[in-house]
């Protein structure tokens, strides 16, 4: 049952899932993420955490060990959603024939190149199939893990070390494939879009509402990563702020087919504010590199008319 109200201090006061002592990086978003979607499991109820392949699994799970206080599988790139799909069809099953009695919540994280790439076929399927689970996707705009290569999260024109700025080069030349779509086309009971603004509710809120909504349910949130984006640790709420004020990561949800917007910038900012800040699109402000970010501009405008017209329909 999803909480009527918010309380920060009831949920800041809550036991941490994610213990640490883990070795993710200072300012990176993954472990923020994480952090508060396990705070919105309700006391007493226990959860099954899948990890796909990535920074958060590397940095937080060596075997023996991991900083999970829940049940903990770690699993490959691709099958995120394989992995949670078959434990939440056991747990039905052992349920059904009275030989287990506990609840549990089934809940699974994986990076952007595990869930919009390597795991996007397992991802739909335990969509498509309807498997009471959550899946997370922290996205971090390319394949950290693994040195920093664009993925098709990676927003247009970023440098990238396999779409590297230069003399011959603007960084990626494709845009940013809208995840958050594709999932809400499976037409599942929930999907949100969120990030880190203000006392974590908007977070907060669509993760709880994730977590016990019956059925399937998918979270992207916006997870900024200090190496990949080149800007300082101290920097991360700020560049998410920026993120969501200039609509380029609009706060939205998908409940039960209905499209949601959830914030409206009372002044929209220009995506130059947020594209500054970061190190990756530092080649957009060279005296030649304003037309890129006019270009940049006119696609963050497009999906977010977009947006309105479906939030509207």
């Amino acid at each position: 049952m999803v909480q009527k109200t918010f309380n920060y201090k009831e949920l800041q006061s809550r036991p941490e899932r994610l213990a640490p002592g883990h070795r993710m990086c200072a300012g990176c978003g993954g472990t923020i993420a994480v952090r508060n979607v396990l705070k919105a499991l309700h006391p007493g109820d226990k959860a099954v955490i899948g990890n796909a392949t990535g920074c958060l699994e590397v940095s937080s799970y060596m075997y023996p060990y991991t900083a999970y206080e829940d049940s903990y599988i770690h699993n490959a790139f691709e099958n995120a959603g394989a992995t949670l799909s078959g434990v939440e069809t056991a747990y039905r099953a052992l349920k059904k024939r009275g030989k287990l009695k506990e609840n549990y919540k089934f809940i699974t994280f994986g990076g952007d190149g595990g869930t919009y790439d390597i795991g996007m076929q397992s991802l739909s399927g335990a969509m498509e199939r309807g498997h009471d689970l959550v899946y997370v996707c922290y996205d971090h705009g390319a394949d950290m893990n693994t040195g920093i290569q664009r993925s098709s999260a990676t927003p247009q024109f970023a440098d990238t070390t396999t779409t590297p700025s230069g003399k011959k080069s603007d960084g990626k030349p494709q845009g940013r494939k809208d995840l958050a779509a594709i999932m809400a086309a499976h037409g599942i009971p929930y999907v949100a879009q969120t990030t880190f603004i203000g006392n974590m509710k908007d977070l907060y809120v669509k993760s709880e509402k994730a977590i016990y909504t019956e059925g399937p349910a998918f979270l992207n949130i916006m997870a900024p990563c200090p190496r990949g984006w080149k800007y300082d640790a101290p920097d991360l709420i700020e560049i998410c702020k920026l993120g969501v004020e200039t609509c380029y990561w609009p706060l939205f949800e998908v409940a039960d087919g209905k499209w949601i917007l959830n914030y409206e910038p009372k002044r929209k900012l220009p995506v130059e504010d947020f594209l500054r800040r970061q190190g990756r699109f530092q080649h957009l402000f060279a005296p030649d590199g304003g037309h890129l970010i006019a270009a940049f501009q006119a696609e963050v405008d497009r999906r977010w008319e977009e947006l309105l017209t479906r939030c509207n329909a």
